[in-house]
């Protein structure tokens, strides 16, 4: 039984090398159990793989390594000394081949717990490698599987290997395995840079797809409030790669909650499954022999449901872009020549109608996306940020159907106001989803000039929308009252479960990120924008529809009480407090501190000490106001960090001094 599974990947043996690693205990930098338990415990593994390999098919060498180095990031200087690595390398006998395929992920943890973070793949790494060592199934170039030990002190261990280790000149790409969640499915969020090749393979060997280009954007403009070992590679070590995280869960990311207990095994399995196909995959990789030679531009990814994924270059994206959307515009305009020629109004009647159309709908438009993030800025204000935080059903209300009523509002209301007679109501709507559309379009022309990759998220509804009004063109459908609304209604199912999807994925994802964004970050108007953008790209089609049944304004005052109701309860309920036992807690760091300030002739001139807190959310102390916490004597250092380099505290993080950090300070040394 056993000798029929070697070819598989079995999530049972990465749990329980997940249970051992998690009960060694806190694996900070410089800690015996980083540097000694969980090496010995890694090592033990490794040379039990070692031994029970095919040792005719693979030869395999375990390297453990000490690095200091220096570097900067984040216009700060990073500085370590006597940091471990633990390397292996799997190479099939006759290989020939001088390039290797690196996977990396790191073992060490911040204070507090790691079972995701990153134990969940340094026991998937694990496994991978125990399968590909005990199965008879060769593969063209080494692989180099590195375990690094400090990651959470800023990249450090990472960049060791990459510019000093023996073994680092010949890696040619990377697979980075990281988590800022705990459980779930991986998410593919960085590729490349410029090696599209890289896609085909994902495409290829990935069992369970989930990706998308808009993620790399995001994270590469900074708008995600972590980084990963990928950039280290990618700056010092010049060479591409996929950079993939766990990502659902991220609640008890760098708390003492990331327990093997919130991990499923079905995602261990989910996660094996796809690595060691990856893996395999890219080690067979021809292009692995001249990376640079296939450095070809950037490339659009995405996945559908996780059912299938789908990738082209940037450039066949620009000329599918302009495609689409010049097609749109054309089948507007033959739209609207029908309707003038059926209804027996000139042409300029049709247009100046629709100009009046389109005005409205950019008013919609706008107001779809304003909704939403003035509730947010208001909310902010009144000092009930994430009152989603434990609730996520409240972004609804609170944001989605704000921007539904945004849509929706203006062009109710203007054709409650004003009717036409010339013009059938049926061509009216049709009339209010080409102002959609056409805003859409203008979209996609400016994003695509832009270089925004991403811009294939406003493609989708836009394809879907012009191969049905294509049909209904080429038929009578078009001019018959309401016939075209159900081939429309159908055709809009793809992009209503494709945006759907894409921007819940992103709202469960960021939600969590806004409790270690800092407090200087107002993290409500990135979900309230999320959740716009994705009412808008899934809806926007659609809910000009309600402008076909005999009250429209119900459907307005529907999502009016809905979003009273949210703010309601947001605002004056438990369900809008933001944190839960356990689950959905408040971060903050503190550190016991004692400052001794000397002058020039060496007399001391100031010896205080107290607690120095500093708040990793929107909220800052506003939750401890009124509790049994003591907050006498607290006081913001704001005053201090515009004066003095880093406050003139003892701060170890740029993110102390970036966030509103508070203390309790007196003038007793003791």
């Amino acid at each position: 039984m056993e000798d029929a599974k070697k070819n598989e990947f079995i999530a049972e043996r990465a749990y329980k090398n997940l249970y051992t690693l998690s009960n060694i205990g806190n694996k900070i930098v410089g800690s015996k159990e980083n540097e000694i338990e969980a090496v010995e415990f890694l090592l033990k593994e490794l040379h039990q793989v070692k031994e029970e390999s095919l040792k005719e098919i693979f030869d395999i060498e375990i390297d453990l390594s000490q690095g200091s180095g220096v570097f900067e990031r984040n216009s700060a200087i990073s500085a370590y000394q006597g940091l471990q690595n633990i390397a292996v390398k799997l190479t099939p006998k006759g290989s020939t081949s001088k390039s290797y395929l690196l996977v990396n992920s790191h073992f060490d943890t911040l204070p507090g717990a790691g079972a995701g973070d990153a134990g969940f793949m340094i026991v998937t790494m694990l496994e991978v490698f125990r399968v590909m060592a005990n199965t008879n199934q060769s593969f063209e170039h080494p692989i180099v599987f590195l375990f690094n030990g400090a990651e959470e002190t800023g990249l450090q261990a990472s960049h060791a290997f990459i510019t000093q280790h023996k073994w680092a000149p010949f890696c040619k790409a990377v697979v980075n395995l990281d988590a800022a969640g705990s459980g779930g499915r991986e998410i593919l969020f960085q590729s490349g840079p410029n090696q599209p090749w890289l896609m085909a393979y994902y495409k290829k060997h990935i069992k369970h797809p989930l990706a998308t280009t808009l993620a790399e954007e995001i994270f590469q403009l900074g708008l995600i409030p972590s980084d990963t070992d990928f950039r280290q590679f990618t700056t010092f070590g010049n060479i591409p790669g996929l950079d993939m995280a766990q990502c659902i869960n991220g609640f008890v990311y760098h708390t003492k909650y990331d327990l093997i207990d919130v991990i499923p095994r079905e995602s261990l399995q989910n996660t094996g499954d796809n690595l060691l196909s990856l893996i395999r995959g890219l080690a067979n990789a021809a292009e692995l022999h001249n990376t640079e030679a296939y450095n070809t531009g950037h490339t659009v990814f995405f996945d559908f449901l996780g059912l299938y994924f789908i990738h082209y270059t940037e450039t066949t994206g620009v000329f599918l872009n302009i495609g689409v959307a010049a097609a749109a515009f054309i089948l507007i305009y033959i739209s609207m020549w029908r309707m003038a020629a059926v209804s027996q109004v000139s042409f300029y009647y049709v247009a100046c109608w629709f100009t009046l159309v389109l005005i409205i709908q950019v008013i919609s438009f706008a107001l779809g996306l304003a909704f939403p993030v003035i509730v947010a800025y208001v909310m902010d204000n009144l000092g009930l940020s994430l009152a989603y935080y434990s609730t996520p059903m409240l972004v609804i209300g609170l944001y989605v159907c704000p921007s539904l009523i945004g849509l929706s509002l203006p062009i109710t209301i203007f054709y409650a106001l004003q009717g036409n007679k010339k013009i059938s109501t049926g061509y009216q709507v049709q009339l209010v989803l080409h102002g959609q559309a056409l805003i859409l379009t203008v979209l996609v022309f400016g994003l695509t000039v832009f270089g925004l990759r991403s811009t294939y998220i406003f493609i989708i509804p836009l394809v879907f929308y012009v191969l049905p009004l294509a049909v209904n063109l080429l038929t009578t459908l078009h001019d018959r009252g309401y016939a075209w609304v159900a081939l429309h209604k159908l055709s809009q199912i793809i992009p209503f479960l494709y945006s759907s999807y894409l921007f819940y994925i992103f709202i469960v994802v960021m939600t969590p990120m806004g409790g270690r964004a800092g407090s200087g970050s107002n993290r409500d108007l990135y979900i309230a924008v999320l959740a716009s953008a994705g009412a808008i790209l899934s809806l926007g089609l659609l809910i000009p529809l309600i402008n076909t049944f005999r009250r429209p304004s119900y459907v307005v005052i529907s999502l009016l009480v809905i979003t009273a109701l949210s703010i309601y309860l947001a605002s004056s309920t438990r369900i809008g407090f933001p944190y839960r036992p356990k689950t959905n807690v408040q971060r903050l760091e503190y550190l016991q501190v004692r400052n001794m300030f000397y002058e020039y002739d060496g007399t001391l001139s100031k010896d205080e000490s107290g607690y120095l807190f500093n708040f990793e959310d929107r909220l800052v102390e506003k939750p401890l106001i009124g509790t049994s916490v003591n907050l006498t004597g607290w006081v913001s250092i704001e005053s201090r960090c515009n004066a003095h380099m880093f406050c003139g505290m003892p701060l170890y993080d740029l993110r102390f001094v970036r966030n509103q950090i508070c203390g309790e300070l007196n003038n007793d040394p003791h």
